[in-house]
Formats: C-alpha cells, sequence, structure tokens
C-alpha cells in the first residue's frame, strides 16, 4: 500500500503558459489526505462522488484491501494544489460494479490468464452516472486518463474501467483508445407534472389502472407512508433501514455490502443529500426505501420488507419515489439498474457509458467486436420498446 501511495506521474509537457506551471499526478490510498473543499468543488453537484460519500466508504470498511476495493485515487496537482482527479479502485472481482464483465473474467481463466487484478474508475456499490474524471478542462482530464494507463501497467492490472461517466467526460474519452460500451437503466423523467395525478394521467389506461388499484388495496390494509430527510431522520428510522436492507440480502444468502456505520456517517455529513421512505402498517414500521437527491435528481438506492404486502415493493421503491420527485420539483428519479418491469411504472429506457482498456491486444480486438453487436442490440431495443405513456398527450 505504502508503495502504490508513493507513486506519482509527470504529467506530459506543457504546451501552454498556464500549463507550465509544475504539474503532477499522484495515487493517494486515502482520500482523507486530500482536501475535500478541492475535491468537491470538481466533483460538483453530485453526490456519490462527494468527498464525504467516498471517505465514508474507506473510514467504515465498505470498501478497503481485505474485501477486494483498494483505493487508488488520482490526484492533479498543479502548484500544489489540487486541479483534476478521479475516484479509482483496485478489483480483485466485479462485485458492485454493474457493468457486467464476467465472462470477459471467465474468457481469460479459461486461456490461462489472471483477469483480476483490474483497475476500475467508479462509485463502488452505486450504478449511478455521474462525474468520473473530475476536472475544470480536456486537458486535465485526458492526463487523467493517460496516468491511469499507466497505472494499470505499473500495477500488473488485466484492464482499466471507467464506468458511468456522463457527458463532460466523453470528448476525453472519445480521443482515447478506450472501447466504449453501451448501456440502459430505467429512469423516470418529470413533464412538468404538478401534482402525482397529472402524471398517472400521462400513462395508458391499463397502466394507470393497475397502479390506482394497488395503492386502493394499500389503504385498505392500514398501509401509509412518511417521507423523512435526512436531517430529520432518527436512530430509530436508521435501525428501521437497516434491518430492512439486511433483510433483503439475507433473503438472497448474501450480506450487506454497506454497514450501519456508513449510514451513520452520511447522516452527519451529508443529510441534505439523504432521504428515507417509510412504510407503516397501523402505524408500524414494516418496510423502507434508502435515496439519495441532488438538485435535480433522486437516486432510489436500496429497499427492504419485514413482511409481505402485495404492491409494496412497486409504491415503496417507484411510486413513492417520483411522487416525491413531484412535490420537490426534481427533473429526473433514477430507478438503479436492471429492472424492466419499471417500464410500467413510468420508468423509461435510458442510455448509460461505460470505456474499457485490455492490455492483452487479442482480448481487446475480441471485446471491441462484442461491443459492437452488444451497441447495435442495445440501440434497437430502446428504439423499439412498448412505453408506459399515452401517444398523444393528456388533454
Amino acid at each position: 500500500m505504502e508503495a502504490r501511495q508513493n507513486m506519482h506521474f509527470e504529467a506530459k509537457p506543457p504546451a501552454t503558459e498556464a500549463e507550465a506551471a509544475e504539474t503532477v499526478v499522484r495515487v493517494v490510498t486515502r482520500i482523507a489526505e486530500l482536501p475535500a473543499d478541492a475535491w468537491n468543488a470538481l466533483a460538483g453537484d453530485s453526490p456519490f462522488v462527494q468527498h464525504a460519500f467516498l471517505d465514508a466508504l474507506e473510514t467504515t470498511g465498505c470498501v478497503g484491501t481485505p474485501i477486494g476495493w483498494e483505493p487508488v485515487h488520482l490526484a492533479l496537482f498543479r502548484n500544489d494544489r489540487l486541479e483534476a482527479a478521479m475516484p479509482l479502485y483496485v478489483k480483485h472481482h466485479s462485485w458492485g460494479e454493474f457493468v457486467f464483465d464476467w465472462s470477459w473474467a471467465d474468457a481469460y481463466r479459461r486461456q490461462g490468464l489472471a483477469y483480476y487484478p483490474k483497475l476500475v474508475c467508479c462509485v463502488p456499490f452505486s450504478p449511478v452516472p455521474g462525474p468520473r474524471l473530475l476536472a475544470k478542462n480536456d486537458a486535465d482530464r485526458a492526463t487523467l486518463i493517460q496516468a491511469a494507463l499507466k497505472l494499470t501497467r505499473d500495477l500488473n492490472c488485466s484492464s482499466f474501467h471507467i464506468l458511468f461517466p456522463t457527458k463532460p467526460d466523453h470528448a476525453a474519452l472519445n480521443a482515447t483508445p478506450l472501447m466504449h460500451r453501451s448501456g440502459f437503466q430505467f429512469h423516470w423523467n418529470n413533464a412538468g407534472y404538478a401534482h402525482f395525478d397529472d402524471f398517472l394521467a400521462a400513462m395508458t389506461h391499463d397502466k394507470r389502472k393497475k397502479i390506482r388499484q394497488e395503492r386502493k388495496k394499500l389503504d385498505k390494509l392500514g398501509v401509509t407512508f412518511r417521507w423523512v430527510e435526512g436531517r430529520d431522520s432518527t436512530d430509530a428510522d436508521w435501525d428501521h433501514f437497516m434491518r430492512c436492507y439486511a433483510d433483503t440480502y439475507a433473503r438472497h444468502r448474501s450480506d450487506p455490502h454497506l454497514n450501519r456505520a456508513f449510514f451513520a456517517d452520511l447522516r452527519t455529513n451529508l443529510p441534505d443529500n439523504l432521504v428515507l421512505i417509510i412504510a407503516d402498517r397501523n402505524g408500524i414500521p414494516i418496510a423502507c426505501s434508502f435515496c439519495i437527491k441532488d438538485s435535480q435528481r433522486l437516486y432510489g438506492r436500496h429497499w427492504g420488507t419485514l413482511e409481505y404486502v402485495p404492491g409494496l415493493h412497486f409504491e415503496t421503491c417507484y411510486q413513492q419515489g417520483i411522487e416525491y420527485a413531484i412535490a420537490h420539483g426534481l427533473q429526473v428519479f433514477e430507478g438503479g439498474a436492471q429492472g424492466e418491469h419499471k417500464l410500467a411504472r413510468g420508468l423509461v429506457p435510458t442510455a448509460t457509458h461505460s470505456w474499457h482498456w485490455l492490455e492483452n491486444d487479442e482480448f481487446r480486438k475480441a471485446v471491441d467486436r462484442f461491443l459492437e453487436r452488444e451497441t447495435d442490440a442495445i440501440g434497437h431495443y430502446m428504439n423499439e420498446f412498448d412505453g408506459p405513456f399515452r401517444r398523444e398527450p393528456p388533454g
């Protein structure tokens, strides 16, 4: 670990007088060693790449070498000021990424090659599009990419991956030899709805009817919902969420990736970005959904329930999130990875992106051919899907 922390990369020769300032890219194995204010100024509005979010993952043990997420963040300093950065991890598996490359790892294994370790730029356990090359200009973004490619070789990693970057990163990535991979998630978009009923009125008759029927059944069963802002939440609220969250994993015979200490850290340091949607039955909490928000978006992240109630999952995870977004003037509700069932709830396919570099030349060529076919198939699906909304806008 110490050897990696001491790594640094001299930036390319300056092309302008402004670039002539002393520039160096360092590997940082603990984000706490980087100035939070400077990092957050680069991260922008996204809570998932805020210094506090990434630091909480590290200090509570949710990421770290023992569990196969080794932080090796890149930090570009110019005259000792942090000017660009990249959240980066050495990975020893592919869990918690949501851009699936298990088949690539298996192909390596069958040829007697090691796919792990690999180098991944992402937010752990969060399939959320956002900035990944935290910089003010494309020149610094390009420098970060080149430093990451060099680190891939220096650490003897098989590959380098950037997961869920957004438009500001794409120009710099397009100028590199990295391979582009298309994907999609299901997002809800606010068409200027004033109330939840306005949203329902825009849906097809059968989908609108189904949602209303589910809501009536929940009401008859005594199920009500509370929106609890992070700043107003209590220990009891978070204990309830944790029981629900852990139960979801237990049903799949696994353990949660995130622990109680992580959520306590977020509650302390990012309270205005947190929302709990709590379902009560006859006044007793039975389910909970955990969301994160910024100024424009609500991100549905984790949920769980302590008892089965028909329709509870869809209401807690999707309809309540949409209603919250409408009430608070948010433009997008992101429902997380995968799940075509979300179409019936008003979420539609939205393009996502990732970029990949494989050191092995033959595998790189094979994966490039695969990605061409995959991209065509995804494009066809997104053009042909049967949406949940009326073809004509409601009157």
